[in-house]
């Protein structure tokens, strides 16, 4: 017997809708649904355990979001044939569910829960990452697991000022908006994107228009878990507590941790400071207290000492190194600081610096996108790199983070709208984050900003990021500038905002807290503007506009375009004569076709290399035209006439018969014409007979006169 399927519809209010249903597929796990629209169909679990590993003090919560390739009719590449790691655009999707289901959980659950989101069929005009977000929800509404509230997610765009809900990637290709919104029904808890230099104010209209679309989508949620029967909430083992000790740990710690963070102090001064107050704290407590209960006074500790933070900066608006919350630490920089790469650029922030490189090629070099979901190219991308001693850290290495991927993807997004579309090159910008405390993608943003400059790439306008923090207590609150890891940490809100002169370019924003309002956003953007455009300024300080050429030592590129059916006599037989030009004049020259014309690049660091190209391709596309007089030389000699080269295009040859060397009769070429020779033809067309082009060297000659002939 088929089970009952239970569904509820989402009207998008442009004639689009969203279905959500259950009741058929994985009824093993906790809770299960498929999310449809269009062709599009996404399959959504949760499972938790129903007891937690020993020792675990946190949430182990997994979100796994993959594209299988049998969605769009697709094979998968590669040897094996079969989906392995995630890809980058997966990952990113699954960083966009964690955070904000993360935040919503009990504090005190700590059994593994595992979220795994599948495409299992695709439509192209549907984006299915803005659907992830819904599907895992709708999961854990119809689960047991214990969860603060039901959220959703939607992308906004924008064309021609009007607001789009979930709009196609074609869509998104004409709107100056690409965001993403995460939230509850009562708060916004994410915000990530990218715009085309937009205002303060209209990103907070886009937040708002998708926050309203979000809460039709929960509502559709509540009433499926209704009709599906909503299962009551799983007990579990909830942390020990003990007031005493609790008691104990704060009479003994607020004051000494109030005094240190007060003061202003270094990363690693501070650190020492309240690792040795803990130490005295422990030292209150007998080994037997420590042995059955350290774990209590090691969290009642963490909770002192970050009340106590907190209060400082909530009563004295001070900062843990000193600063006032509008302040920005001091910043410097430096261009071509390797003196081997395209472009260089060091920044440094208080204790947090990155040195990035900017790297130029061609299109061959462009970064390729083989995913079910998407297909293309990135002629410009950026890699973030974050070395554990950055933070005087020793940790194995295991490939790149997920942050590592999520923060370059932020910076990537910041820049990449400032590079100019007639820009031939290629482009790889790499963030080596080399110290830490705080906002290392936003160091990477403006070092890549300053890197391009530095390459002589002609960036629309030079872009900075600051990141942003909040610390409230439901009464009051302090908007942080350049906040610090610690502040980021003890903090309610992690706000990254990129932007020009002009306007925001990118911004990235958590909010860990409820009822967040639009008024304290509002303050933070507003702060946030005043303190980018004072990195702005120290970034122009150092490098006012672009490098004016390309350095030296970089490839140059020129582009240049030549008819379709002359590609072939470019390429030659098995591709010789392009590589027999790339190795004669050190360049790499990349054809592609398009619209039925070759677009050739040509990359060399020579300037007489890429001429010798480029009098190469004028050579094989040269096209003379009925009755015009060219220059040419006698390049050989034969019986019956001279071969000749045009002096415009060198190697295109025609064959000069002797017949057309003078109006006399002439028994020896050599009597007329010599290797060597320069002079001056006519071109006549194709020989009606021979079907080759034919040229004449008599026709530019005067004719003589005919003799008369003797009676």
């Amino acid at each position: 017997m088929i089970p009952q399927l239970f569904v509820e519809s989402i009207d998008l209010g442009d004639g689009r809708s969203i279905t959500i249903e259950t009741g058929r597929l994985a009824k093993q796990a906790d809770g299960s649904v498929v999310v449809r629209i269009g062709k599009t169909v996404i399959l959504g679990t949760v499972v938790s355990s129903r007891k937690a590993s020993p020792g675990i003090d946190f949430l182990p919560l997994t979100v796994d979001y993959r594209e299988k390739f049998a969605a769009a009719g697709r094979f998968p590449g590669g040897f094996f044939k079969r989906e392995a790691r995630p890809s980058d655009s997966e990952v990113l999707t699954m960083r966009l569910v964690d955070r904000v289901l993360r935040p919503l959980f009990p504090s005190d659950y700590h059994a593994e829960v595992q979220v795994m989101i599948q495409l299992m069929s695709h439509d192209e005009e549907v984006m299915p990452d803005a659907l992830a977000g819904l599907a895992a929800s709708a999961a854990l509404a119809l689960s047991d697991i214990p969860f603060e509230t039901l959220i959703s997610e939607a992308r906004v765009g924008r064309i021609d000022g009007k607001f789009i809900i979930n709009p196609s990637r074609a869509q998104l290709e004409l709107s100056d908006i690409d965001m993403m919104i995460g939230a509850s029904t009562d708060s916004i808890a994410m915000v990530e994107g990218e715009m085309k230099e937009i205002s303060e104010a209209e990103m907070l209209e886009a937040i708002k228009f998708a926050h309203e679309h979000i809460k039709v989508q929960i509502a559709a949620q509540e009433r499926l878990a209704a009709a599906f029967g909503k299962k009551e909430v799983r007990t579990y083992e909830t942390e020990k507590t003990d007031d005493a000790i609790y008691a104990k740990v704060k009479a003994a710690a607020y004051d000494k941790i109030y005094n240190i963070a007060k003061v202003g102090s270094a990363k690693h001064e501070r650190s020492a400071a309240f690792d040795a107050v803990k130490e005295e704290v422990k030292a209150l407590f007998t080994d037997e207290e420590l042995a059955e209960n350290g774990d209590l006074v090691a969290k009642y500790f963490y909770k002192t000492n970050k009340e106590a933070v907190r209060n400082v900066t909530l009563d004295l608006g001070t900062r843990l190194d000193g600063r006032k919350t509008t302040e920005i630490r001091p910043i410097w920089c430096e261009v071509d600081y390797l003196p081997s790469v395209h472009g260089s650029a060091l920044f440094t922030r208080g204790e947090t610096q990155a040195l990035a490189t900017a790297t130029l090629g061609t299109s061959r070099e462009a970064n390729q996108i083989d995913s079910p979901s998407e297909q293309g190219e990135e002629k410009f991308y950026l890699h973030y790199n974050f070395p554990p001693f950055s933070t005087g850290e020793a940790r194995p290495l295991r490939g790149t983070s997920r942050r590592e991927v999520g923060h370059g993807n932020l910076a990537q997004r910041a820049l990449k709208n400032m590079i100019p579309a007639e820009n031939p090159y290629t482009i790889r910008v790499v963030s080596e984050v080399l110290e830490s405390n705080g906002s290392s993608s936003m160091a990477t943003v403006c070092a890549g900003t300053l890197a391009l400059m530095d390459a002589g790439i002609q960036m629309i306008r030079p872009v900075s990021g600051i990141a942003m923090g909040l610390i409230t207590d439901g009464d009051r609150f302090a908007v942080l500038s350049d906040i610090l890891g610690d502040e980021d940490h003890l903090g309610d809100m992690d706000f990254k905002v990129t932007g020009t002169s002009v306007g925001i370019t990118a911004c990235q924003m958590d909010i860990k807290i409820d009822g967040l309002k639009y008024e304290i956003m509002e303050q933070a953007l507003a702060q946030a503007r005043d303190g980018r455009l004072h990195i702005l300024g120290k970034l122009l300080e150092t490098l006012a506009k672009p490098n004016a050429d390309v350095k030296a030592h970089s490839p140059k590129i020129i582009t240049r375009t030549i008819p379709g059916n002359f590609i072939g006599a470019l390429i030659g037989p098995g591709g010789k004569v392009i590589q027999e030009l790339q190795k004669a004049t050190g360049t790499t020259i990349v054809i592609n076709e398009v619209n039925e014309e070759g677009v050739i690049e040509i990359l060399g660091t020579d300037p007489a290399g890429i001429e010798a190209v480029l009098a190469k391709i004028q050579s094989i596309t040269f096209k003379p035209q009925m009755g015009e007089a060219y220059e040419v030389k006698v390049i050989k000699m034969l019986d019956f006439g001279a071969v000749v080269e045009y002096s415009a295009a060198p190697g295109n040859e025609v064959l000069l018969h002797v017949s057309e060397l003078a109006w006399e009769r002439t028994e020896n070429v050599t009597d007329v014409v010599n290797m060597g020779d320069v002079f001056q033809v006519k071109y006549l067309g194709l020989d009606p007979k021979t079907r080759k082009e034919k040229v004449s060297r008599k026709a530019l000659l005067p004719r003589p006169p005919r003799e008369e002939k003797k009676e």
